[in-house]
C-alpha cells in the first residue's frame, strides 16, 4: 500500500496533524509519513502527549513506528489491524488526556467490540479541550456512532497532573457500515433552551470560595438571557492548585423539547491561574460563550475541527461559528485517508460533505 504523505508545517501546523492522522491511520489500515511536524513552533518535532498516542495505539493494533522520539519532526507509521482491548494509560505529566483521545476515539468507536481506557494525565490544562468540554459538547456528537460513557476520576492541574478518567466505549457501526450510519446534520441553532456548567477547583481552594466565585461571575455575566443558567460548583482534591470553568448554552430546533438525537450545544471554557482572580476566569469563559452564542451557528469554533473527521467518515453539513486554521488543517488531513472532498463556504461559514 502506498505510503501517505503528510507536510506536518501545513497551515496551523500544530500536533493535531499527528493525532488525526494517527486515527485515521488505524481506522483505514494506511500507513502515513509525516515530515515538519510542529516546525513553525518554538520547540518542534513530537512532544510527549504524542509519543502516549503513538504507544497506545501500538498496543491497541500493533502498528510499527519509526522516528517516535521526543523532538522527532518525522513520523512514519505503519498500522497493524485494531483490536478492542482494555488498557490503562498514564501520561506521567499534566499532558492533556483529551488530546490523547483524539488519536483513540475514531478507532474505538468503530472497532469490533466495546472497550474501557483509564487514562491518567491533565483534565484540565492550557491549549486543550476541558474534560468537561469533551463530556458535554463533544461526547453528545459522537454519541450518534458509539454508547459512549465518560467520567472524571481525579481533576488533573498543571504542573503534576495526577487527573483520573475512565471511557467505556462500545461501538454502534463497524468501519464497514459507514453507509449505515446517520450523518451530521448541524445547520440551525434553533431556541435557547437552558445554560450549564461547572465550575470546578482543588480543595486548597475552597476558603477563599474559588469554584462560587468564577460561578457567580459568569451568572451575571450572562443575566440577560431568558432562560434558566445552572452552574455546579465542585471541589476535589487533586495534586497541584488549579481551577476553571466550562460553560454550555443547549439549543433545539423545538420550542418546547430538547433533540438528544440531534444534539445542539455551544460551549466556552476559561482555566484559573495563579494572579488571575477569580471572578475574571467565570467572566471571560461567559463572554466567550457570548460570542461564540452571537454567530446564531450550532457549532462552535472549537467544536468544529473536533467534528470534521466525522464528516469525512459519514458526511452531512455543519455551519461553524469560525473556520480556524486549526479546522482548515484538520481537513487537509482528513482529505488525505478518507475519499471525500470537503466544500467550504467562508462566507456562509458552511462546512459539507457528500460522500453517500
Amino acid at each position: 500500500m502506498d505510503m501517505i504523505q503528510i507536510d506536518g508545517s501545513y497551515l496551523e501546523g500544530g500536533g493535531q496533524i499527528v493525532r488525526t492522522a494517527l486515527a485515521l491511520s488505524v481506522l483505514t489500515g494506511k500507513p502515513f509519513e509525516v515530515e515538519g511536524i510542529r516546525k513553525g513552533r518554538k520547540n518542534s518535532g513530537l512532544k510527549n502527549q504524542h509519543l502516549y498516542c503513538i504507544r497506545s495505539l501500538q498496543k491497541l493494533s500493533r502498528s510499527e513506528a519509526e522516528g517516535a522520539e521526543l523532538g522527532s519532526e518525522r513520523l512514519r507509521f505503519s498500522p497493524g489491524k485494531f483490536r478492542a482491548s482494555n488498557i490503562d494509560i498514564d501520561i506521567e505529566t499534566a499532558g492533556s488526556i483529551t488530546l490523547l483521545l483524539q488519536s483513540l476515539l475514531i478507532p474505538c468507536m468503530l472497532g469490533d467490540k466495546p472497550i474501557k481506557l483509564t487514562i491518567q494525565g491533565g483534565t484540565d490544562t492550557k491549549w486543550s479541550m476541558p474534560a468537561d468540554y469533551f463530556r458535554e459538547i463533544l461526547i453528545p456528537q459522537l454519541r450518534r456512532y458509539a454508547d459512549i460513557k465518560f467520567s472524571i476520576k481525579r481533576r488533573g492541574y498543571y504542573p503534576k497532573g495526577g487527573g483520573i478518567v475512565d471511557i467505556r466505549i462500545s461501538p454502534r457501526f463497524s468501519f464497514s457500515q459507514l453507509k449505515d450510519a446517520p450523518r451530521i446534520e448541524l445547520t440551525e441553532q434553533g431556541n435557547l433552551m437552558q445554560i450549564k456548567g461547572v465550575s470546578h477547583c482543588s480543595m486548597s481552594l475552597e476558603n477563599a470560595r474559588v469554584a462560587d466565585r468564577q460561578a457567580e461571575s459568569a451568572k451575571s455575566a450572562l443575566k440577560d438571557f431568558e432562560c434558566p443558567v445552572d452552574i455546579r460548583n465542585e471541589y476535589s482534591e487533586s495534586l497541584s492548585d488549579g481551577s476553571g470553568i466550562v460553560l454550555w448554552a443547549i439549543f433545539s430546533e423545538h420550542d418546547d423539547d430538547i433533540d438528544d438525537k440531534n444534539p445542539i450545544r455551544i460551549g466556552s471554557d476559561s482555566l484559573g491561574e495563579r494572579g488571575k482572580r477569580a471572578e475574571i476566569v467565570g467572566k471571560e469563559a461567559a463572554e466567550r460563550l457570548k460570542k461564540q452564542m452571537s454567530s446564531n451557528v450550532p457549532v462552535d469554533e472549537y467544536l468544529a475541527d473536533n467534528l470534521i473527521p466525522l464528516l469525512g467518515l459519514f458526511g452531512g453539513s455543519i455551519r461553524v461559528a469560525k473556520i480556524s486554521k486549526h479546522t482548515l488543517t484538520n481537513i487537509y488531513v482528513v482529505e488525505k485517508f478518507l475519499d471525500v472532498k470537503f466544500d467550504v463556504d467562508e462566507e456562509k461559514k458552511l462546512i459539507s460533505v457528500d460522500n453517500k
